[in-house]
């Protein structure tokens, strides 16, 4: 692939506050674009929470599901693969939509869809059922993730982009905290249903907050008019640029790291190790801490200072040197090691990743300010899709090993390293930056 610049119709981008599009880029956002709000950024952050409160909520109950169902480890581990399919298909429709008919509209019936779905998870009787109405959750859930990225990508540019990203990790980072603590608890007064009414009444509540709350970003001025053939065009575009593609498929790479972690460690922690629902839901919870803390790290002291691909190599380092970690101890090459070693590699790898997110989320959509909606859907489908790839490979020896989690993660980030290095290359980037004079965005941070 090419590397032909970043892909933008802006003559110029503002590194400190929101955006203010050059002319070529259309009119200014709205004044509602420009003020973010504390509760602008509230419900964004809820929307990139739906997938963590969706996911994690469910994850100490899978064992009881297994139970429930009559199903085996594999089989349930699926309810997790198809909702992530879901998201990632979702993204796919929901994000050229975005571009094209504006954010509000799509959003909102991507919501509505997502609270009927999660009522029919509460429903299900068997585990074929669970399978579908995951799917269905997954398809309409993708709207909020996917449409707020592209929102954030509507108001902000270089160095606020990249902070707010923190922000939102921040906000949404509370959804791991406490999904897993709020799934144990529910499990100790009802059964694996009551989490998804639980996630019921949240989408109903989110939906109609961004029903009151939420302005349009997109102007119908910067709105594309093509259709599907439009849309794929653009797509195709964004994908042949070498340097988005590579960071597509680093953050791809290193969120199916954290998948194999997040549908794996259920299994890992309570039946290898014998912990209860609760002690599990305490140490993912204490993960989840980790990453947040790292991401407002990031965010408000690294940022501006330190150059994004400097952070994002650093981060990906750590990924790769706890995966080996955490083969070795699965491997018995150290003996018989207990939950503590195990829990402190599970707990760099995830913290890992507060540096590696916003990073290659921001370095990616710098460079397509024209498409937000399909960027940012490509980016989510990508990583969804790896996610699901990765969940059923971890359970492929039954439930009393790890190690197919610790090949899966170790796996995934020797190549999301290989893709930073071979397509990113940031340190060329640098070198063409400081030859013709210029300095981008990217090479900026």
């Amino acid at each position: 692939m090419s590397d032909p610049g970043p892909v933008t119709a802006e003559s110029h981008q503002s590194s400190t506050g929101p955006r203010i599009p050059a002319t070529a880029a259309g009119p200014a956002p709205t004044p509602a674009a420009r003020r973010t709000s504390l509760l602008v950024t509230l419900i964004l952050g809820g929307l990139t929470a739906v997938p963590p409160l969706s996911m994690d909520m469910y994850l100490p109950a899978l064992p009881a599901v297994t139970r429930s169902l009559h199903s085996p480890a594999a089989t349930v581990q699926l309810t997790l693969t198809t909702c992530l399919a879901g998201m990632a298909l979702g993204q796919m429709v929901v994000g050229p939509m975005s571009d094209k008919w504006g954010r509000r509209r799509p959003l909102l019936i991507g919501m509505v869809v997502y609270v009927l779905a999660t009522a029919l998870c509460a429903l299900s009787t068997n585990a074929e059922f669970l399978i579908g109405a995951r799917l269905i959750q997954g398809l309409a859930g993708a709207a909020g993730i996917v449409i707020a990225r592209a929102v954030v990508r509507d108001m902000y540019d270089g160095v606020a982009m990249a902070r707010f990203f923190s922000t939102l990790m921040l906000i949404s980072g509370v959804a791991p905290v406490v999904a897993p603590l709020i799934g144990g608890q529910i499990l100790r007064i009802t059964d694996w249903r009551g989490v998804f009414v639980v996630l019921t009444v949240i989408g109903v509540l989110l939906t109609l907050v961004v029903w009151r709350k939420l302005h349009e970003t997109l102007p119908p001025e910067r709105r594309h008019a093509g259709g599907l053939g439009a849309a794929l065009q653009t797509m195709r575009g964004l994908i042949t640029d070498r340097v988005f593609a590579g960071y597509l498929l680093v953050s791809a790479f290193a969120f199916a790291a954290l998948f194999a972690y997040i549908s794996a460690s259920p299994f890992v922690i309570q039946e290898i190790y014998g912990a209860s629902a609760q002690t599990y839901s305490l140490l993912f919870g204490v993960n989840s801490i980790g990453l947040v803390l790292l991401g407002q790290i990031n965010g408000k002291v690294l940022v501006g200072r330190v150059s994004l691909d400097k952070v994002l190599g650093v981060g990906l380092g750590l990924i790769t040197v706890a995966a080996a970690a955490l083969l070795l101890m699965s491997t018995g090459v150290f003996g018989h090691v207990g939950l503590a070693p195990m829990a402190a590699g599970l707990f760099v790898l995830m913290a890992s990743m507060g540096l590696v997110m916003p990073s290659t989320n921001t370095q990616a959509l710098l460079r397509t300010s024209h498409a937000a909606g399909s960027a940012s859907a490509l980016l989510g489908t990508s990583t969804f899709l790896m996610g699901a790839v990765a969940s059923p490979l971890v359970g492929i020896a039954g439930e009393r090993t790890a190690v197919p989690m610790a090949v899966v993660q170790g796996s995934c980030a020797l190549l999301a390293l290989a893709c930073f290095l071979g397509l990113c290359r940031p340190w060329q980037r640098r070198e063409e930056s400081t030859e013709d004079g210029t300095t981008g965005e990217g090479n900026r941070l």
